[in-house]
């Protein structure tokens, strides 16, 4: 399969944060409950920040959801075509938008909320045949939880990499939203043999019970680990290759780290004729290197501001990075 079209197939939401609030006195007094703080939406979802990425990188990326017709689904969608993302697949229907709620408690630790009953994004239906560029297929998050979408997306990966499709899996565990686990874990499980990578968290790893070896032998491509400041470790058939975490900007916030890792790692594959699963398997370890060191780049920009922005071709390019 040579280069060509990524689609990405998942969910897309409103996160409500807290706003920071200017203060001139002191605060609550300890154990007295802190007020509630305005909130504020930010747009976001696993697969909808990899679509964003991915756009933003300068690769033909289609989005695969469904949209509500309210103004976050307005909002969700010119964000999608501001950022060079192709909405053909993009589904509407006057279902509410899925949110998630940020509160505070006395002591300042947050606590969520989502509200999913019911939402546009996991009533998705079956949109047949990808585009016929369609080189490879992203998925995960809560689509692959939450049903009737859940078995869509489970259905589609199935259908793509029978057809040689270059399927990607980021689990992203949200375990509080998971009903049945052992069901999460079987469909996962038959994501990832199919699968050309499997990107994770350490936290991932754990609530699936499954380690990177248990992966590669069921049969996925590569398996990309990401451990925060520790950096990434792609685990593949000829070993382990680790690149450090990028400190070269400063953090403001990790907010769809993860998710722009894995753009970034399509990115580079897409950009290097890469996205086939004997060719990842045959990656050797300066290549691996070179995927690894880009996206942990690209993941610095995103950490150093507010909110889930990855950054743009142009601005890597600025900075003499690219990924081609």
């Amino acid at each position: 399969m040579s280069s060509g079209r990524v689609v990405v197939g998942g969910e897309a939401l409103v996160d409500l944060v807290p706003v920071d609030m200017q203060r001139s006195g002191a605060g609550p007094s300890s154990g007295e409950e802190r007020p509630l703080a305005p909130l504020a939406p930010r747009l976001g979802g696993g697969p909808y920040n990899v679509a964003i990425g991915l756009g933003r990188l300068g690769i033909p990326t289609t989005m695969l959801t469904r949209l509500s017709t309210d103004a976050f689904g307005d909002a969700l969608l010119d964000r999608l075509r501001d950022s060079h993302v192709d909405d053909a697949l993009v589904q509407r229907g006057d279902e509410p938008s899925t949110l998630a709620v940020v509160t505070l408690d006395g002591s300042g630790a947050a606590r969520y909320s989502f509200h999913v009953a019911g939402a546009a994004d996991r009533l998705v239906a079956d949109p047949g045949d990808l585009p016929a560029d369609t080189a490879a297929l992203a998925v995960g998050t809560l689509s692959l939880v939450l049903e009737p979408g859940a078995s869509v997306y489970a259905a589609l990966a199935r259908r793509a990499a029978d057809a040689g499709i270059f399927v990607s899996l980021d689990p992203n565990i949200r375990a509080a939203l998971v009903p049945d686990p052992d069901a999460v874990r079987a469909r996962l499980d038959a994501i990832a043999a199919r699968a050309g990578l499997v990107k994770l968290s350490d936290e991932d790893a754990h609530w699936w019970r499954r380690s990177p070896a248990d992966l590669l032998a069921a049969g996925a491509a590569a398996v990309v680990v990401t451990r925060g400041t520790e950096g990434l470790v792609a685990h593949t058939r000829r070993g382990e290759v680790a690149v450090g975490a990028d400190t070269s900007r400063p953090v403001v916030d990790t907010i769809g780290a993860g998710d722009s890792v894995h753009a970034a790692l399509l990115a580079h594959l897409q950009a290097h004729d890469l996205l086939d699963r004997d060719r990842v398997v045959d990656l050797d370890d300066d290549g691996w290197r070179a995927a690894l060191g880009f996206a942990a780049r690209v993941a610095s920009w995103t950490v150093s501001r507010a909110g889930a922005e990855p950054p743009t071709r142009a601005e890597l390019a600025g900075e003499g990075v690219t990924h081609s």
